[in-house]
């Protein structure tokens, strides 16, 4: 495994795309697929996943159709709820923000989320009927700002987070007696 985290590496790895016989991929484009690398119980597991957050990738993907290409389960994370990774034959966001600061036009891509089945948050949104679009938008923006891209609203974001916040803790949670 070779671990490649300069802003530049996505570019190296597109130009790149082999070396001393051995084929590079970035983790951070396409559909990685590590059930493959884990066995029969692994694809199975995933292949479960898929299933039972069906329903949730679809409200995820009509929340947030005009922000992403497409919503999946992750094979990737472990601890964040959500990525967001480029298609195949994208360019990534990091190469995205490369390009356009040194005058490029950049075709507009947009980005797959990811979520992952095993956090609580994406837990939540199985059962989560009010508020839906709220946690959706919220996932996606932490994404994007994981991955190092900017808000198109952060006061948006911030309230959403706010009213978040409030609605889990309740009003007097915290308050002095």
């Amino acid at each position: 495994m070779l671990l490649l985290h300069d802003r530049v590496d996505e570019w190296v790895v597109a130009n790149l795309p082999e070396f001393d016989g051995k084929k590079l991929a970035s983790v951070a484009r396409g559909d990685l697929d590590l059930a493959k690398l884990e066995g029969e119980a692994a694809q199975r597991e995933q292949a479960q996943q898929e299933d039972e957050y069906k329903d949730v990738l679809g409200r995820l993907k009509a929340v947030l159709e005009s922000r992403v290409k497409d919503v999946r389960v992750s094979a990737r994370l472990t601890s964040s709820p959500a990525c967001l990774v480029a298609d195949e034959l994208d360019l990534g966001g990091n190469l995205q923000r490369i390009l356009k600061a040194v005058g490029q036009n950049v075709p507009q891509a947009k980005p797959i989320l990811e979520v992952n089945p095993a956090h609580l948050i994406v837990q939540r949104l199985k059962h989560e009927e009010r508020r839906f679009d709220d946690w959706a938008n919220l996932l996606f923006e932490q994404a994007l700002l994981a991955e190092g891209g900017t808000l198109e609203d952060p006061a948006g974001f911030v309230r959403r987070v706010n009213e978040l916040m409030i609605e889990l803790t309740g009003p007097s949670a915290g308050a002095p007696d």
